[in-house]
C-alpha cells in the first residue's frame, strides 16, 4: 500500500528530527550541569576518543556557571542514518571572578544513527559574537524565588553532577569561580 508506506516514511522522518532535537537539548543540559560522562555519551563511539580531555574537561574548568539556551535548529536528513544540522544558541558564561559574557553561538552539526539512536558525529562551534555583560550576577544576594525575581539562584550548585565535576578537578582553584571553588570543598 503506497499510502501506508508514505505515511511510515514521513513518520520515520518526524521521529528522526525529534530525536536529533532532543540530542541537542541534552547537550545543553549536560554541559550546564557539567555531566561530562553524559556529554561524551552523546557522541558516536567512533569520535569519542579524546573528547573528554580536549573539549569538555579542561575547557569547562576555566568557566564557572554556564547557561546554554538552544534556539533555532534546522535538521536536514541526508540519509536514513545521517543528518546535518544548524543550531543557534545563546550562552551566558561566567568567565572569571566578576566577569560574565554573553555569546551568540552557531553550531554546525553532523549526526549519525547507531543502533536506532542518534548521536553527534561532529560539532563545530562558532561565534556570531561574544560580549561582556554590563551587570554581573556574581555576588548578588539570594533570589529566594518566588519572593524576589532577581538575585543569585540555586542551580547549578545543587546538581550532583556539578558538584562531582568540581570535586574531581585539579587541586588548584586558580581561575575558577568562587562558587565553583566552594563546590570543590
Amino acid at each position: 500500500m503506497p499510502a501506508l508506506d508514505d505515511l511510515a516514511a514521513r513518520l520515520a522522518r518526524l521521529e528522526a528530527v525529534a530525536q536529533i532535537r532532543q540530542l541537542v537539548s541534552r547537550y545543553a543540559v549536560a554541559l550546564d550541569a557539567r555531566d561530562v560522562d553524559a556529554l561524551v555519551g552523546l557522541f558516536a563511539a567512533e569520535v569519542r576518543s579524546g573528547l573528554r580531555e580536549a573539549y569538555f574537561d579542561a575547557p569547562l574548568r576555566r568557566l564557572g556557571v554556564t547557561v546554554l539556551h538552544v534556539g533555532t535548529h534546522v535538521v536536514d536528513l541526508t540519509g536514513p542514518d545521517d543528518a546535518r544540522g544548524t543550531v543557534y544558541a545563546r550562552a551566558e558564561l561566567e568567565v572569571g571572578p566578576g566577569r560574565w559574557v554573553s555569546q551568540a553561538v552557531h553550531y554546525g552539526d553532523r549526526y549519525v544513527r547507531r543502533g536506532g539512536r542518534w548521536y553527534f558525529a561532529g560539532r563545530r562551534h562558532e561565534l556570531f559574537y561574544g560580549v561582556e555583560q554590563g551587570r554581573r550576577p556574581n555576588g548578588l544576594p539570594a533570589a529566594d524565588w518566588p519572593e524576589r525575581d532577581t538575585g543569585a539562584g540555586t542551580v547549578p550548585y545543587r546538581w550532583q553532577s556539578w558538584q562531582s565535576f568540581w570535586k574531581a578537578g585539579p587541586s588548584s582553584a586558580a581561575g575558577a569561580s568562587p562558587q565553583a571553588q566552594e563546590a570543590r570543598e
